[in-house]
């Protein structure tokens, strides 16, 4: 189903929009809960319901805007497992793992730009070439290792980090262009 009748659908029948919603992205959304939220299958459950409300309640300004479903479903999941981790973090029931600690660092230059910037970055990310779209899927969505995308990759870590230099500089040019001010 293409974004535009996922976006229609959930507005004229929310449960079955929400259906069709699950079947087509809940794969990736528990996906991305998963690699925060590992130990703790409530939270990811809960992450989900989060995810597809906010779906839900945002079906007409994503009409509006023309914005791709996929991506902002990404961005949303990420954010909602974070903002859940950290919430569990200061509740001391779990400990920052390193490379989650890194790549949350890394994530915090995505979090300063706001709610239209990252949707706009999802975009470009989507629009990027591969390899480099699936290492900024795998890195910045689905919160993988360096070493684990360059396994996976059949890449030196080297390159996936040379990849990743690049691909920010030029998503930050491409944000500037848009007039997105702020810097990644």
């Amino acid at each position: 189903m293409d974004d535009r009748t996922l976006i229609r659908l959930l507005r004229r029948d929310p449960d079955a929009g929400l259906r069709a919603a699950l079947q087509g992205y809940g794969p990736l959304v528990k996906a991305i809960l998963m690699r925060v939220l590992p130990r703790d299958p409530r939270e990811v459950e809960e992450g989900m319901a989060d995810t597809f409300v906010a779906l839900w309640r945002r079906a007409a300004e994503l009409e509006r805007d023309r914005t791709p479903v996929r991506p902002w479903l990404a961005v949303t999941a990420r954010h909602i497992a974070i903002d859940r981790y950290r919430a569990l973090r200061r509740q001391n029931t779990l400990s920052l793992d390193d490379g989650l600690g890194e790549t949350l660092a890394d994530l915090n230059a995505f979090d300063r730009l706001g709610s239209e910037a990252e949707v706009l970055a999802g975009a470009l990310v989507a629009g990027m070439d591969q390899p480099d779209r699936e290492i900024f899927l795998r890195k910045y969505y689905l919160l993988q290792p360096t070493k684990e995308i360059a396994a996976a990759l059949n890449m030196t870590v080297s390159a996936v980090n040379t990849r990743l230099s690049r691909g920010r500089d030029r998503l930050r040019r491409q944000l500037e262009e848009k007039g997105v001010h702020r810097h990644v």
